[in-house]
């Protein structure tokens, strides 16, 4: 079956992969994870494809937690700014974008976040949540304490 998995003939369940991952004591993201991945944290990888085109689950970041994880749904209109004081040393936020374009500011540094995109950081430092275009910016807020 491993074969089959290895050489994209057998389409697994995630459930079979955390099997796998735990049998030979991995974890689940680096069973999938490129071996040249640049940052550990970005996985962007399809873990799971259904028979139907289109049908996906893509794994797209990992992090360590400590004691949990928030999961937020936001929807900033245009010309909405939310600004966040610094949170805790070892926090980490996950962003994922699924509509309009986010302007994440990291200090006085901008990062534009693009529907369909994800961008991982340390929250322990000033940012703020901006949207400059002209349609709402809807995105998911993971919260990684």
């Amino acid at each position: 079956m491993l074969v089959a998995i290895e050489a994209g003939e057998k389409n697994v369940s995630l459930t079979t992969l955390d099997r796998v991952a735990e049998a030979l004591d991995v974890a689940f993201s680096d069973l999938i994870q490129a071996h040249d991945a640049r940052d550990p944290s970005r996985i962007n990888e399809v873990a799971w494809a259904g028979t139907i085109p289109g049908s996906r689950a893509v794994l797209l970041s990992k992090a360590t937690a400590s004691r949990e994880v928030e999961q937020w749904e936001w929807c900033l209109q245009p010309g909405e700014v939310y600004p966040s004081q610094p949170d805790a040393d070892g926090w980490s936020e996950q962003i994922y974008v699924f509509e309009g374009c986010l302007t994440l500011m990291l200090g006085e540094q901008p990062q534009h976040i693009n529907k369909g995109e994800f961008f991982m950081f340390a929250s322990n430092q000033p940012h703020a949540y901006r949207n400059d275009g002209d349609v709402a910016a809807r995105f998911v807020r993971n919260v990684v304490i």
